[in-house]
């Protein structure tokens, strides 16, 4: 198999994912029923196809059975997304990723064999809530309910170690990181000492997390 990934569908979603993967140096093949978006990714992407995704037939055709990962960016139609997940799934793509507009959409995506399912408004929306209404400065929530926060270093805890600070054990989350006011970024060892201007960047049970940037 080819550690390159297919992405089909080069709306805003897939474009987006498409370009970011080629940044991080990998093959991208995007796929697309649009010309007009084949046409505007066809100097930017390593292969640039049209093609209807939703016929497996095709799919094979343009080797996507030896790709290990795909990507559906399917944007509206929710029949091509089912109909493009289920044709992955035949072929046997072991990683397929897929966007979904909602719970329901979401739920089917992952019987017809998505094994990843992505909700990007969501995700979005409740990522800005904990910003706007909160005293996190960025706040990624993982699966399973667990969050990593970026939180200034509470006033109290200037000039004591995250051993004496004692948060996991009295407040069930571990600080993996600092970023430090003048320098670069430092493990959450037990002997780090928190200084002056700190963020820290905080993970574990998403309440936990909440609670505990609240009270910075």
């Amino acid at each position: 198999m080819t550690d390159g990934i297919a992405v089909i569908g080069l709306g805003r979603f897939g474009g987006a994912v498409a370009e970011s993967l080629l940044r991080l140096g990998h093959d991208v093949l995007g796929i697309d029923e649009s010309a007009e978006l084949v046409q505007q990714w066809a100097d930017r992407l390593t292969h640039v196809v049209q093609a209807d995704a939703t016929n497996g037939d095709t799919l094979r055709s343009l080797g996507v059975h030896d790709f290990r990962h795909a990507i559906v960016g399917i944007g509206t139609d929710i029949e091509a997304s089912v109909l493009t997940v289920l044709a992955l799934d035949e072929l046997g793509v072991p990683d397929i990723w897929a966007k979904a507009l909602g719970s329901k959409h979401g739920r089917i995506l992952e019987r017809t064999g998505a094994h990843h399912v992505i909700y990007p408004e969501a995700t979005m929306g409740e990522r800005v809530a904990h910003l706007v209404t909160g005293k996190m400065i960025d706040f990624i929530e993982l699966e399973d309910g667990y969050a990593i926060v970026k939180t200034c270093a509470p006033r109290g805890a200037v000039g004591r170690t995250l051993a004496q600070c004692g948060w996991r054990s009295e407040q069930g989350v571990t600080v993996v990181g600092i970023k430090r006011l003048r320098g670069g970024f430092e493990p959450g060892l037990p002997e780090t000492l928190i200084r002056e201007g700190d963020l820290l960047i905080v993970a574990g049970p998403t309440a936990r997390v909440e609670a505990f940037a609240a009270r910075t």
